[in-house]
Formats: structure tokens, sequence, C-alpha cells
């Protein structure tokens, strides 16, 4: 009986480890003027209610959905453990930071090949595999499995007069079955590769595992 509840634990531990995914790793790149450098712990900030409709910076009249919150929620923690405070009541009419948020799912046809058809804020159907309109030049890849390309913007404004002070944009390719593809697990870790090292080297792009 002792060897065979071994044995059931060793398939179980092998159960799970055949289960567990890795996160794949994150290209971020990061813009930002010399003012940020000098946001004091405490500065306040609100959260625009119209999302991003995609990450490079449009503005949309969209809605926020369920899974816009989840990264508004895990963009939000990596704000305040920057040490800045989300205004709440009257005081959100004065905050001096705006944060704009958008994030894009889009699934891809093959090794290479990205969807037409693009689910998240705005629907945009831009072909951002190539890096137009983000400053980048990577290669998401391709592979056997069905792939999805997740992206995450996000444009920290001056409130008084609009001025985008920072804005970041991180971009990931995971399996369509995967774990990291959950909404919640995409949020988090897009979000946190994004403000690593905040506010990050401007202009330069970098793989955040």
């Amino acid at each position: 009986m002792r060897h065979r509840s071994a044995a059931l634990l060793g398939l179980a531990a092998l159960a799970l480890s055949a289960c567990a995914t890795p996160v794949p790793p994150v290209e971020v790149t990061r813009f930002h003027s010399a003012a940020v450098a000098g946001w004091a712990p405490g500065t306040r900030y609100v959260v625009d209610p119209r999302p991003l409709a995609d990450p490079a910076g449009a503005a949309s009249g969209i809605q926020p959905s369920l899974e816009w919150d989840s990264y508004r929620t895990a963009v939000e923690r990596q704000l305040q453990l920057q040490g800045l405070v989300a205004a709440e009541g009257t005081a959100t009419s004065t905050a001096p930071l705006r944060v704009r948020i958008g994030f894009e799912r889009a699934e891809r046809l093959g090794p290479g090949k990205r969807s037409p058809v693009s689910v998240g804020v705005g629907g945009s159907t831009g072909s951002y595999g190539s890096g137009v309109g983000l400053g980048l030049g990577i290669n998401l890849g391709g592979g056997p499995r069905q792939m999805q390309d997740l992206r995450l913007g996000v444009r920290i404004d001056d409130a008084a007069t609009g001025q985008a002070l920072w804005e970041g944009r991180a971009i990931a390719a995971v399996p369509v079955k995967a774990p990291a593809s959950q909404p919640s697990l995409a949020a988090a870790k897009l979000s946190e590769a994004l403000f690593r090292d905040f506010p990050g080297e401007s202009g330069r792009t970098i793989s955040v595992p």
C-alpha cells in the first residue's frame, strides 16, 4: 500500500509539472520625458474611463469590457507600487496625472500569420507584427500550436495639458490554450513587465522573462 501511495504521488507530481506552462517573455518599449523622474511618492492619478482603442495611442469611445477591467486592475497595482495614489471622489478632477489603458488580443491563422479580426478594446485590425506604429522591429514568431498575440499599452498624461509624460507597450505571443492566455494572468504578466525598473530607458526595447 505504501509503494502504491508513493507511485500515485509521483504520478500526480508529473501531471502537475506537465500542466505548468512557463509564461513567455514579453517585449517592452517605454518612452518618457524628464518630468517622470520628478514624480513624488503620493502623486495622485486618475484612470481615464475611455480605453485606448489600441496600444498605439488612438482614442476610443468604446466602453470598457470585463477583460479591460482586468488590465486596469493590474496596471493600477503597478502604479501604486511606484508610489502613485489613485484619486477618489472630488479629487479626481484635480489629479495631476491621467492614465489611459488599452489592450488587444489577436489570434493567428498559422505560423507567422495573424487573424484579420482582433478581440479587444477598439477591435484594431492593424498589422502590428511588423512593428509598424510601435517603434518595434521584433518578430513574435509562430509555431505548430495556435497562438495569440497579446498587447498592452499604457499612457500617462499631464492631466492639465494632455501632454504625454510616459507611455509603454508590452507584447507577448502565447499559445491559445495556455494558462498564460487567461485575462487575469496575461494582464498581470504584461503589466509587471511593462513597469519593470520604472520608468525604464526611453526608446529602448527589452525582453522581460
